[in-house]
């Protein structure tokens, strides 16, 4: 798993230098022998208004995971002067479908597709790469992304995330974790519980606990977990909102608890460095709207795949009281 996580980032980085290089005057050839020069303003001519246009139809809404996500492929548009279409579902996969299908009758030059929920949105992917767009899956999809014929994936794989979190909550010393989710049927956070229990030495107890858009469930319904079960002296949230809404459940029951958390937002860096948040999981996600973009650019322009068959894996990283201080000021500017 080392190496392989070696490689395909070798192959991210040298994918990124050379498609956001400086502006230093570089030489191509053209006709033959015959060298001629292109200068730094005619390279930025060349990447403005490029013409293509790419589409990013995903299950995000506009929370402070996706909006990274978001900055991510608009920077990378921006860079080569492509079109960026964002397409939010909101966790519904049949607008996610439509989204699809609305892209490909667009004549997308390429699409971003998450499958969060594959058996009901692989099929529309699946059908853009038959229609010969060019899709990368990101997120999501990690287990479906070749059988659709994506070029690639863009995100970390989930089993492996959820084994460091139990790693980490033996360390911390627990003994019985409730991994608390905000989604149902978002088979990336179940396999983030799975990991956990694959490597956490206690017990684990899953269960959905509200949507992020209602806090006040959230917060009802994992104190009310406490309240059944005594034993438990830990919380996995698999989402930043919900491990955030852990603290004041474990408040509320009179409890004191171990918290960790996946992805970051303003209040998880906040509530990691007042200590009541213990660490969260870091999967990058500016990278995945970022990467995303610029894959499929590079194929359409230039016929590059990227991973060789294998994930470009943008995570698992751990934010905890160690890094969180250098981790905020980029979360201020939304890239973290």
């Amino acid at each position: 798993m080392k190496r392989f996580r070696f490689i395909a980032m070798l192959g991210v980085i040298a994918l990124v230098a050379a498609a956001c290089g400086s502006g230093e005057t570089t030489a191509s050839t053209t006709g033959g022998e015959t060298g001629t020069a292109t200068t730094a303003a005619d390279e930025v001519a060349l990447s403005q208004g490029s013409g293509l246009t790419f589409y990013m139809a995903t299950h995000s809404d506009d929370g402070v995971f996706w909006s990274v996500v978001k900055k991510g492929a608009e920077d990378a548009a921006a860079a080569v002067g492509a079109d960026m279409v964002w397409s939010p579902s909101s966790n519904d996969p049949e607008r996610q479908v439509q989204d699809i299908q609305a892209a490909i009758a667009a004549g997308a030059d390429g699409i971003g597709v998450s499958l969060a929920n594959p058996t009901a949105v692989a099929p529309a992917a699946a059908a853009a790469v038959a229609a010969g767009i060019p899709v990368v899956t990101l997120n999501s999809g990690v287990n479906d992304y070749q059988e659709i014929g994506a070029i690639t994936h863009i995100g970390q794989t989930e089993i492996v995330a959820g084994n460091g979190a139990g790693l980490r909550f033996n360390t911390l010393g627990a003994t019985k974790v409730l991994c608390a989710q905000q989604e149902q049927g978002n088979v990336g956070l179940e396999e983030r519980c799975d990991g956990l229990a694959e490597t956490f030495n206690g017990d684990v107890v899953t269960q959905f606990v509200g949507l992020d858009s209602s806090p006040d469930e959230q917060i009802n319904t994992i104190a009310a977990q406490l309240a059944a079960d005594p034993d438990i002296d830990a919380v996995l949230g698999v989402g930043p909102n919900v491990a955030v809404r852990a603290v004041e459940a474990g408040t509320q029951a009179g409890r004191d608890l171990f918290i960790g958390g996946f992805d970051i937002s303003t209040d998880i860096i906040q509530e990691i460095e007042a200590g009541n948040v213990d660490f969260t999981v870091d999967q990058q996600q500016y990278l995945q709207g970022y990467l995303a973009i610029m894959f499929l650019y590079l194929n359409v322009t230039n016929q590059n795949t990227v991973g060789g068959g294998l994930p470009v894996l943008t995570g698992p990283g751990f934010v905890d009281g160690a890094n969180v201080a250098e981790v905020k000021a980029l979360v201020e500017a939304g890239t973290r």
